[in-house]
């Protein structure tokens, strides 16, 4: 099939592409910017540099013509801070930029879409006595996205919204999340700290396998928890001191009151700028102390996700972390357009 990527010279949409492309697929993607210097994009793939919210309606659907398939590999994180409320920012970029693109998509006769969401949905599902939503506006936007995107599903319009834990692999030239979990372990000389509980992950490549299956054997509309590996953020900053040559570092793991006070601490630097982030980080400790975990069986095993190298992949990801700190390496970061 003719895949569109909004988003395709990302880290997630380029190894989205780079899997649709070795199964035979074709692909066209947009991006807000050309790739990073140094990325490695699959050559076969057909970019247009161009933003898709500011395309008028006419515009996107020429774009979406003769394609059966649309990965939304794009929109912003809760990396992101601004001016409260911070939820508008998300809902722009998450929701009512993707609701118009998939209405679109419809009207032009695509058939597959896939969506990059957050696994903090999946949650949301399972521990409803945490209210994230009610919290975090993240968290609530990212609810609010996968409500919207799956009720566009119908009998010929298959949507499938991939609930993503932590990611790990690298792009040269565009800096990874995990630079700030890098810079963590550097500054802190005699020992790192960290939360009591855990995070599910998966690989670049993994993510890549997720949106090639979603697209390939979704049908109607479906949220998938993906995950594959489950570690807890000890076992995490042990495979991080190992690839930052300080593989005897001590590890302490910090109780919730503790972990409270130093996001405390976060939040108020934040509200001194005056801004809001998107999650509240007065509460998170609840999410940070707690085993986010997810069993492959909920969404990877059906997607056909296959075994990767998780230590390879962090330490691709520790490796560019610690270049941009250095200095010897350049990177763009994200961008909100």
């Amino acid at each position: 099939m003719k895949v569109f990527i909004v988003g395709g010279t990302g880290l997630l949409g380029s190894a989205g592409a780079r899997e649709l492309i070795a199964r035979g697929h074709e692909v066209v993607a947009m991006a807000l910017r050309p790739a990073p210097d140094g990325a490695d994009l699959p050559p076969q793939m057909q970019v247009e540099v161009a933003d898709f919210m500011e395309l008028d309606d006419d515009a996107l659907r020429d774009r979406l013509r003769g394609c059966e398939g649309l990965v939304f590999a794009a929109g912003v994180d809760e990396r992101i801070e601004a001016p409260p409320p911070i939820y508008d920012l998300f809902a722009r970029h998450n929701i009512t930029a993707l609701s118009r693109l998939l209405r679109l998509a419809r009207e032009s006769g695509v058939k597959h879409a896939v969506v990059c969401g957050s696994y903090f949905t999946h949650f949301e599902r399972i521990w409803p006595e945490k209210q994230l939503t009610r919290w975090h506006p993240y968290i609530r936007s990212r609810v609010d996205q996968e409500a919207m995107a799956l009720s566009f599903a119908s009998d010929d319009f298959d949507v499938a919204v991939l609930e993503l834990p932590y990611i790990f692999g690298a792009q040269r030239g565009r800096r990874p999340v995990w630079v700030f979990f890098v810079e963590q372990v550097r500054a802190l000389r005699w020992a790192t700290a960290c939360p009591r509980g855990g995070s599910a992950m998966v690989t670049v490549r993994q993510v890549g396998e997720a949106m090639a299956g979603a697209l390939e054997r979704n049908r109607g509309g479906t949220a998938y928890p993906i995950g594959w590996f489950n570690l807890t953020f000890a076992e995490l900053f042990s495979i991080i001191h190992k690839h930052l040559g300080i593989p005897g570092k001590r590890i302490v793991t910090l109780p919730k009151p503790l972990s409270s006070l130093v996001l405390r601490r976060t939040s108020a630097q934040q509200r001194k700028r005056g801004h809001e982030g998107g999650l509240d980080l007065l509460r998170f400790a609840d999410v940070l102390c707690a085993e986010a975990f997810i069993d492959r069986s909920l969404g990877s095993d059906q997607l056909g996700v296959g075994e990767d190298d998780l230590d390879a992949a962090i330490a691709e990801s520790v490796r560019l972390s610690n270049e941009i700190l250095d200095g010897t390496a350049t990177a763009v970061g994200m961008m909100v357009g």
